[in-house]
């Protein structure tokens, strides 16, 4: 072969079996071996076009299939063939067949046109190989190799995992057909069970492989199973040329399962992006929901104007604040926690922004929560100063009782006494006793007067702080209002009628006389006492309490007078005793007082029995207060510790980010560690507010021992606590687009310091021109003049398109790395969807269903259009609209 053929490529593809090669020129089994694989290798490609070669070395004497060939493996258009039938026109085809291959860098060496032309066919099959070698092999290329080498150590690759298989070279490693049934098994495992097969039966395993590729993989049988079995060493160009087939057969399918996987990939994003939105809007509904129905029951500043009705109000609002709304404050700051993780996605899957539903925004969730809290604010103060004033008023209530039962004791049956019409019948000395009791009368009525205008103004005052049984009130002050104006009308008239016959009657009775003057506003005077000293009060401190034993104890001081009083008015009466058994008289009752010796005696008993007891009172009172003082103290004592913590932590939050030195985690370590430190605070809390309840079970409205109220701590502690979410968020956030778009530790820290530098008021966000100073800080030239400034009128509508004039770091840090990165792309989504459509600009639910996973298949055909071009097919489905609506505006 020497002198006729040469290897048409100097790169040493053949070298290692160059002496064998010659041998085998001159072996029929090597001729007979390369004309039926070169045969069907020729065929597989002319099929294509509708044609076929039977004998190789006649079919291709007139260059006309040759040329029609070339230009089927190579996709390539060759220059008009000449129909003739003589020799030179099929020298002429044959030349330009010859002439294309050499256009492909091949060299060809003692390959003429007439021998081919002659029918040679040693000469045609080392063509054939030429070309086989140039458009089937020469582009496998691994790690560098050369073409023979490349596909070897492609085969080694996919058959290294099985036993009894060890490629080391293109003949004898295949004889007992186990490489081929292996290469089939890694690719297509379906298609035939590898783990039966043995190396003993080496004709069956090569009839297998042979009927498995030809029927499920397009590849024809190019090899005869009883030639590899019996010769002593198989062609390798022919082996090459069959295994190639293989190769290209089984890239193709890589080609279509590495498409199958990114768009696998795009599609789980759309998916969990689709499911986070939904998750937010389920979410943000409820709360909404939630947030609605509890607004007005905390702007309804309406009880049931009764003690009982207002106490359970306030255990009610006690079971808001600790039972339902702090799972609400959790579900809101998860709620943010999902929406901006969710944004974080969508930038960095190169999708847009998320809008939620409208009125589902984070900022109206926000306004709906702050809103809430403003109803909120506020409402336990008005249902204690309301249960204040209702506790007044059920006091003002008891004494308005207490005042008219004594009233009323005191004018039962003084009307019947006024217009009385016995003086008629009076002897004189009576009719003056008469008089003199009415003139004493007259005192006691004028003596009342200040317990009628008592009543009426507690009445008023009842009244004017809206009292539930305003009603039976007013009845009852009015009746005695009228009974006193009928009382005065009548003791007028009784006068009258006494001074008419005064001109009769003259006696008078000098001591019973005295005896009443004085009796009768001693008496008033118990009354006055006995009222004091059951008087109920309301108190609230120490110094009331102590106020109201001061003047007790004043009140003692004039116990001795009165005494002396007491036995001046019972001497009057034992002075007439005294002369009545002196004078032996009958001793007649005292006409001008129905007030007795006894009356007075025992009612001034009474009052002495009363003032020790006053005393106990106003003892177990002064350590009530004592008590309410040390439930202050308890209170306070907690709040100044709770408070300055809360404060301290809420700065040291706040100052998270601001040192440029801490990484990123770094910051989350310190975040994680201030979370678990309000964890392991919480009891403090539920300290205080198990405090704060007794406080106010005690019926205690005011605190001077500290500045810090229980709503101020609650506020404070709900800020903390979603403060450190947010903030860890934000982190997270931030750690994921550091890691995701492939940002150094170095980059993220000039970044962070840049933006801190200029964020001089620590919000968190920078105003226009602080932004355009951090840019241009970080080496960006955006130029003092029109232009420059439409530049960063750009880069504002990027980094913050809801045009608050505020840019976050988050957006800054976007901004800052989405130029740099590798995102996926509508473009690259529509490519693969393309190989695996097989060019085609449409696909199939058949190939969605073969080719992706169940759950992601019927994602693309539920949403994927029917495909109306002019090619459309039954069931075609458009993938270009599918692509693009995937990185378009979220249904949500």
């Amino acid at each position: 072969m020497g002198d006729v053929y040469q290897d048409p490529y100097s790169d040493g593809y053949m070298e290692q079996e160059e002496e064998w090669e010659r041998e085998g020129l001159l072996d029929p089994a090597w001729e007979k071996q390369q004309r039926k694989t070169f045969t069907a290798w020729c065929n597989s490609h002319l099929r294509k076009v509708g044609t076929q070669i039977e004998n190789i070395e006649e079919d291709f004497r007139n260059g006309l299939k040759l040329m029609l060939l070339l230009e089927v493996i190579s996709g390539e258009q060759l220059p008009k063939p000449d129909r003739g039938k003589m020799r030179f026109h099929k020298i002429a085809n044959v030349n330009k067949a010859l002439d294309f291959i050499e256009s492909k860098g091949v060299r060809l060496v003692n390959i003429g046109a007439e021998e081919i032309v002659d029918g040679n066919l040693k000469m045609t099959l080392g063509m054939i190989w030429t070309i086989i070698l140039r458009f089937a092999i020469q582009d496998i290329s691994v790690e560098e190799l050369t073409a023979k080498e490349g596909l070897l150590l492609w085969c080694q690759r996919k058959t290294a995992p099985y036993k009894n298989v060890n490629v080391q070279n293109f003949h004898l490693s295949w004889k007992d057909g186990l490489a081929f049934c292996a290469l089939i098994h890694r690719h297509r495992p379906e298609l035939l069970d590898y783990y039966k097969l043995s190396r003993d039966n080496p004709l069956d395993n090569l009839n297998l492989a042979f009927d498995v590729a030809e029927k499920h993989l397009d590849i024809p049988k190019m090899l005869d199973a009883e030639d590899m079995v019996n010769s002593a060493k198989p062609d390798e160009r022919s082996v090459m040329a069959y295994v190639s087939s293989y190769y290209h057969a089984f890239s193709g399918a890589q080609q279509a399962e590495t498409a199958a996987n990114r768009i696998c990939k795009v599609l789980k994003v759309n998916q969990e992006n689709e499911r986070l939105m939904e998750e937010y809007e389920r979410m943000a509904s409820d709360l909404l929901e939630w947030i609605r129905r509890t607004t007005p029951w905390l702007e309804n500043r309406h009880t049931d104007n009764t003690l009982p009705g207002t106490q359970k109000k306030l255990e009610e609002f006690r079971d808001y604040r600790r039972k339902y709304k702090p799972p609400k404050l959790e579900e809101k700051a998860r709620l943010e926690t999902t929406f901006n993780t969710l944004q974080t996605r969508l930038r960095l899957s190169n999708r847009p922004a998320y809008l939620p539903t409208e009125g589902k925004m984070v900022s109206d969730i926000a306004n709906a929560w702050k809103g809430l809290e403003g109803a909120e604010k506020g409402f336990e103060e008005w249902l204690l100063s309301e249960l204040q004033r209702l506790e007044r008023l059920d006091h003002l209530a008891q004494k308005f009782k207490h005042k008219c039962d004594i009233h009323e004791e005191w004018a039962f049956g003084k009307e019947d006494m006024l217009q009385s019409q016995d003086f008629k019948k009076c002897r004189l000395n009576e009719l003056k006793a008469m008089k003199k009791k009415h003139e004493a009368f007259e005192s006691d009525l004028a003596a009342h007067q200040d317990r009628v205008e008592q009543i009426a103004a507690i009445a008023s005052e009842l009244n004017t702080l809206d009292y539930h049984d305003s009603p039976s009130v007013n009845a009852r002050c009015q009746r005695i209002c009228d009974q006193w104006d009928a009382l005065g009308t009548l003791t007028q008239r009784r006068r009258s009628a006494l001074e008419e016959a005064e001109r009769i009657l003259e006696r008078i009775d000098t001591l019973h006389l005295e005896f009443a003057k004085r009796a009768a506003p001693f008496n008033n005077w118990m009354d006055g006492a006995k009222e004091d000293l059951v008087d109920m009060f309301i108190v609230h401190t120490t110094e009331e309490i102590q106020g109201l034993i001061d003047a007790h104890e004043q009140f003692k001081q004039t116990l001795g007078e009165a005494d002396k009083e007491f036995n001046s008015i019972i001497g009057l009466v034992t002075e007439v005793t005294r002369m009545c058994q002196q004078y032996d008289l009958v001793l007649p009752e005292n006409p001008y007082t129905t007030l007795s010796a006894k009356d007075i005696a025992s009612k001034w008993e009474e009052v002495k029995l009363l003032v020790p007891q006053r005393d106990q009172t106003l003892h177990q009172e002064m350590l009530r207060q004592r008590n309410n003082d040390r439930l202050r103290n308890q209170f306070a004592n907690k709040a100044n510790v709770v408070g300055p913590w809360i404060e301290k932590h809420l700065d040291a939050v706040a100052s998270v980010g601001m040192n440029t030195k801490e990484s990123l985690e770094q910051q989350m370590q310190r975040l994680k560690s201030y979370e678990e430190n309000v964890l392991a605070f919480r009891p403090n809390m539920d300290e205080l507010e198990r405090y704060n309840q007794e406080v106010q079970e005690a019926m205690i409205f005011d605190n001077r021992f500290t500045q810090y109220t229980m709503e101020t701590l609650r506020v404070g502690w709900e800020q903390l606590v979603t403060s450190i979410a947010r903030n860890i968020n934000e982190v997270e956030n931030q750690i994921m687009t550091r890691d995701s778009k492939g940002i150094s530790q170095e980059q993220m820290e000039e970044f962070r310091k840049s933006f801190n530098h200029f964020d001089k008021n620590r919000t968190r966000s920078l105003e226009g021109k602080e932004f355009k100073a951090c840019l241009i800080s970080l080496g960006y030239n955006i130029r003092d003049d029109r232009q420059g400034e439409a530049d960063f009128q750009r880069i504002m509508s990027i980094v913050d398109p809801n045009g608050t004039g505020r840019v976050t770091f988050d957006a800054f840090l976007d901004f800052m790395t989405r130029e740099t990165t590798d995102t996926d792309t509508a473009e690259q989504v529509m490519q693969s969807f393309k190989i695996l459509a097989g060019d085609k600009p449409y696909i199939t639910a058949e190939i969605l269903r073969t080719e992706l996973p169940p759950d992601q298949a019927e994602y693309c055909i539920q949403r994927m259009a029917p495909y109306s071009g002019v090619d459309s097919t039954k069931g075609a489905l458009d993938y270009t609209s599918f692509s693009t609506a995937l990185y378009g505006e979220s249904d949500l």
